[in-house]
């Protein structure tokens, strides 16, 4: 996964939440993006992912320049698998029918090859007892494992994951994390953002720290989470990692 941004800008009425942000990288498996809350970690992400137009600056993702202009990123976003933490199902469709819908209507794939698609992730990942559940049926491990399996049933480039286990209690969370490690293990290029710090360092390649709009810690993860040199990052670990 390569990544060229320079010079991104980001607003909100008067609040600047993406000041000046450049970011360059090749060849990058995992990027991880860690900060303090309402530092510019999600909207970052959601620029990447193409759901938000920045203002001003450039984007460029595996050597492709991306427009700020929504026919551009509706398409671009065909080619960006995502995942959120509120899951983001369609509440009157059932597991199988929440994988399948995409890849018809978005995709133009046929229906036998969608749900060919959607029985082999729910299976691997051990949903198929769940197939004609809906969401209201599920766990939220459940969920967030169904959400992931749409996004990777498109055949993403890379995945975007906005704290997709901050809504979930431990043992869910664990699900979650396991079928994210595996992907990871199979060189699936991931863009995460995470509150689980252990699991960030664990799963990274590379981490950028994310304070007030623009980046002011980033390299390998041994170097941010045991090396960090900006102050304000030092006590962002010293206080997360305190238990």
């Amino acid at each position: 996964m390569q990544i060229t941004i320079d010079g991104l800008n980001k607003s909100f009425g008067d609040h600047h939440v993406l000041r000046e942000l450049s970011l360059t990288l090749d060849n990058c498996h995992s990027l991880v993006i860690v900060g303090p809350s309402g530092g510019g970690k999600t909207t970052l992400l959601r620029v990447i992912a193409g759901l938000e137009q920045a203002d001003s600056g450039y984007l460029e993702v595996n050597g492709r320049p991306v427009a700020f202009e929504e026919k551009a990123l509706r398409e671009y976003r065909k080619h960006v698998g995502m995942v959120f933490q509120a899951y983001n199902l369609f509440p009157h469709l059932t597991a199988l029918e929440n994988i399948t819908l995409p890849l018809e209507k978005v995709h133009g794939h046929k229906p036998a090859y969608a749900r060919e698609v959607a029985m082999s992730l729910l299976t691997r990942f051990q949903l198929a007892d769940h197939v004609q559940k809906k969401p209201a049926q599920l766990s939220g491990g459940q969920k967030q494992r169904i959400a992931l399996s749409r996004a990777i049933a498109i055949a993403p480039e890379f995945l975007i994951l906005d704290e997709p286990t901050s809504a979930l209690d431990p043992e869910f969370t664990a699900e979650v994390l396991d079928m994210i490690e595996e992907l990871r293990e199979e060189d699936k290029h991931l863009i995460l953002v995470t509150h689980e710090m252990g699991f960030a360092r664990h799963v990274s390649d590379y981490v950028i720290f994310i304070d007030d709009g623009v980046i002011i810690e980033e390299g390998p993860p041994e170097k941010v989470f045991e090396r960090p040199r900006h102050s304000k990052v030092i006590k962002f670990f010293d206080r997360v990692l305190k238990y």
